[in-house]
Parts: C-alpha cells; sequence; structure tokens
C-alpha cells in the first residue's frame, strides 16, 4: 500500500517535531524552508528542555515525551546535551515560601527537593552566597545547544527517515494538497504550516480572527568560561517563580508577584526574568524580556540588556561576565490562555504555531506533534480561510 505523502512549511523545531512524527509513521515527508538554515526563535533560546515551566497534567506529560524524543534525537544526531536540571534560588523569605510549596505540591509528582544553602552552593558554586536562603533542584531539565541542534536535525532525519528538505523555497500559497513557491508546486496528502508569524501571509483571515500577537524577547550569550567552569544547572532568579505557569499552579505567588511589582516594577513591566543557561563551549545564555505587539521596534534596548545583567548579579557570578553577542527573538503569543495554536483552515491543511502559549517551543513541540500526527489532538481550530 502506499505511504501517504506530507509538506511541511518550516524546519524550526515545531516543523522538524512535525516532519518526525510523520516520518517515524511511514509519511514521505518533504519539509520547505524559504532561508539557507534556521534562523528564526527556533535558534534564539536558551535552548532549554523546561518541564518545571509547564502545569502538572496533559502539559507535564507532554513535556516528558517531549524529553525522551530530546534524548532519542540527540543520541541519534550525536548532539552536545547537558541534563543539569534546574535550580531555582531564594534570597527572601516569600521567595522560599513558594519554592516550599511548589516542592510540598509536586512531592510525588515530580523530582523535585529543597536545598539548603550549602547544598545549593554545591551545585552552583558561582551562586552568591550572601542571604542565599536555599533552592529547588528539578531533575527533569535538559540543554541543547538551539543553534547545534536545529543545524544538525534536517541531516538527521534526511539520513534516517528519508525526509527531504527544499532550502531557499519560500511558501506564497497552500491549499489543500499543495502549496505553491512561486511558480514551483509541490503535491501530498497532508500539508502542516509550521513558519511561527509566517503564516500570517498565507492565511491572513486566520491570522487576524486569531488570539495573536507577536512577542519580542532581547538575550545575550557571555563569554566561554575559563578553565572549564561549569554553572552546575541551569539558574533561574527569582522573577521566574511569577513568569511560569507551573509555579503559579503549585503556590500562592500572589504575595511574592505584589513585593516584586513595589519593589522591580520596571522589570515586571518589561516582562524581564533572568535564568542563565551554558553551552558544551562554556558559553553563558541569559535573558530574557517581553514585549507584546504586532509590529515591533526592530532595534534592540541597551537599557533592557543593563536590567537583565543587573538583575543577573544579584545571584550569580561568573569568573568571565564580557557579553559577546546580543539579539532579539520574535515568536507568536497566544492572548487567550491557550497552550498553542492548531487550525485547519482547509481539509487536509493544518497550521500549528505558538507552542506552549508562546516560548515553549523547545519544551513541548516533539509530544505535541506526536499527537497531531496520531490524531489523538482534541482541540483543532476549523476555520475558514
Amino acid at each position: 500500500m502506499k505511504s501517504e505523502s506530507a509538506l511541511v512549511i518550516g524546519a524550526g523545531i515545531v516543523g522538524l517535531s512535525i516532519a518526525r512524527a510523520l516520518a517515524v509513521r511511514g509519511h514521505r515527508v518533504t519539509v520547505l524552508e524559504r532561508y539557507d538554515r534556521a534562523v528564526g526563535a527556533s535558534v534564539r533560546n536558551f535552548g532549554m528542555i523546561w518541564p518545571i515551566g509547564v502545569t502538572n497534567g496533559a502539559a507535564y506529560e507532554r513535556a516528558l515525551r517531549s524529553r525522551a524524543i530530546w534524548q532519542e534525537v540527540i543520541d541519534g544526531a550525536k548532539l552536545w546535551h547537558d541534563p543539569c536540571g534546574s535550580l531555582h534560588m531564594a534570597y527572601e523569605q516569600d521567595e522560599w515560601e513558594v519554592l516550599e510549596q511548589y516542592a510540598a505540591s509536586n512531592r510525588s509528582l515530580r523530582p523535585c527537593s529543597l536545598l539548603d544553602r550549602d547544598a545549593a552552593l554545591a551545585i552552583s558554586p558561582a551562586l552568591v552566597g550572601e542571604n542565599l536562603r536555599g533552592a529547588l533542584f528539578n531533575r527533569d531539565e535538559m540543554i541543547v545547544d538551539p543553534r547545534q541542534a536545529l543545524a544538525a536535525l534536517p541531516g538527521y532525519l534526511h539520513e534516517r527517515y528519508g525526509v527531504e528538505f527544499h532550502w531557499r523555497t519560500p511558501v506564497t500559497a497552500v491549499e489543500s494538497g499543495r502549496a505553491h513557491s512561486g511558480a514551483r508546486r509541490f503535491e501530498a496528502d497532508r500539508v502542516f504550516v509550521c513558519n511561527g508569524p509566517d503564516f500570517e501571509q498565507l492565511y491572513p483571515q486566520v491570522y487576524a480572527a486569531a488570539p495573536l500577537t507577536r512577542c519580542k524577547l532581547q538575550m545575550m550569550r557571555l563569554a566561554a568560561q575559563p578553565d572549564g567552569f561549569r554553572l552546575g544547572s541551569a539558574l533561574c532568579g527569582g522573577l521566574s517563580l511569577v513568569h511560569y505557569a507551573g509555579f503559579q499552579q503549585a503556590a500562592d505567588v500572589a504575595p511574592l508577584r505584589a513585593r516584586y511589582q513595589e519593589q522591580f516594577g520596571e522589570l515586571i513591566e518589561l516582562g524581564i526574568h533572568v535564568m542563565a543557561a551554558q553551552n558544551g563551549r562554556g558559553e553563558i545564555t541569559i535573558g530574557d524580556s517581553h514585549a507584546y505587539a504586532h509590529t515591533h521596534d526592530p532595534f534592540d534596548e541597551h537599557s533592557i540588556n543593563a536590567k537583565v545583567l543587573d538583575y543577573l548579579g544579584r545571584f550569580l557570578r561568573l569568573p568571565d561576565p564580557r557579553v559577546i553577542q546580543t539579539w532579539h527573538g520574535i515568536y507568536p503569543k497566544l492572548t487567550d490562555g491557550s497552550s498553542e495554536f492548531v487550525a485547519e483552515p482547509a481539509p487536509g491543511v493544518t497550521i500549528v504555531n505558538a507552542i506552549g502559549g508562546g516560548g515553549l517551543g523547545m519544551t513541548l513541540s516533539f509530544g505535541l506533534a506526536e499527537e497531531i500526527v496520531d490524531g489523538r489532538y482534541g482541540a483543532v481550530r476549523r476555520s475558514a480561510a
């Protein structure tokens, strides 16, 4: 029996996840990407596989499934990775109380534990020790190098599963059973549109009717640290406790948020919460800020980066704190609290976008892709094009 064919538009993490899920199930898969390589939000992030950021239940199960697939892909493509877990520090009593509530709520659900000051410093000696009350350690989290991974995955999918890639192939129109790139036409049984906010150009009415905006975030990379220095874990300052839904589900963060609003009101307004992740070369990615609008200023604000660095200094002292790169990323963000945008604008055409509400694509895409391809995903929006 002839296997089904599929077109995937976009070679970022969402498109690659859909391509993999299709290919391992025997579909003949072709990926169409407008650039020579992935250069969007998928390579402009921390590289964190971040189950701690999502709520318990279906989202956490999806994150763990994605992590398992990441491990399979890492082993197959021989990618650098660090299963280092995450460390969330408390320097004030209200931060410690949130961590205590989180640990108590998740004692039988997640591999988390509370650490005293000395145990936290043993994992990451670069932590600021003054006034450190303790930390929460969670073992689920893993770091990959997004630039390396997104560059290597197409070759892996081609060699392992026969996925075909067409680079520098901007898609100009999609309909049931086909996609057009100018005068070129590609045909398949199914089409998956996974090109981030660019899907607005293909389905402007669908985009306009959807609860979507765009999030701009600023990030930096610090120099490779000397003498093999390692962070020991992915690190999060206290502001992350009021950013991620996983903490909001398990703890009463309202009093902490109120104190932050009073003490760090400008950071809250700029959507700043500060994390650090180290790659295999010893470089440290830090960030980030969040600004929401349909159209963003293309220029980065030095003052925002300065605020991120200032807050980083509250919990981390590095041997070499030099900034070697700055950038911003833009990704779709849902405004209605949904965890992803999945729509069928035409028979056999599926749009997959704004994973994790925007910003958790590396954590959730592999698992979500399997649910969609298997027909287990139940919240498809059927929209008129």
